[in-house]
């Protein structure tokens, strides 16, 4: 099971092709492959990632609350 779950995030924040392949090449010298858009994404599933846990763990303390 979580090796769908981490394919299905690898799917969705789009990072599938920056994995480099045992055929590639190396980097190609004066470009860079890490962009503000790598680091904005980044950023923005951290962020998404610690809400829902954040989440995730509010209503957990919340429902063993409540079932005491």
């Amino acid at each position: 099971m979580s090796l769908y779950v981490l394919d299905a995030f690898i799917w969705i924040f789009g990072i599938r092709g920056h994995i480099p392949q045992s055929d590639a090449g190396g980097a190609v010298p004066g470009q860079s492959s890490f962009g503000a858009g790598t680091v904005i994404r980044t950023l923005t599933a951290f962020i998404v990632m610690v809400a829902l846990l954040s989440l995730v763990l509010s209503l957990a303390v919340w429902l063993a609350i409540e079932l005491l």
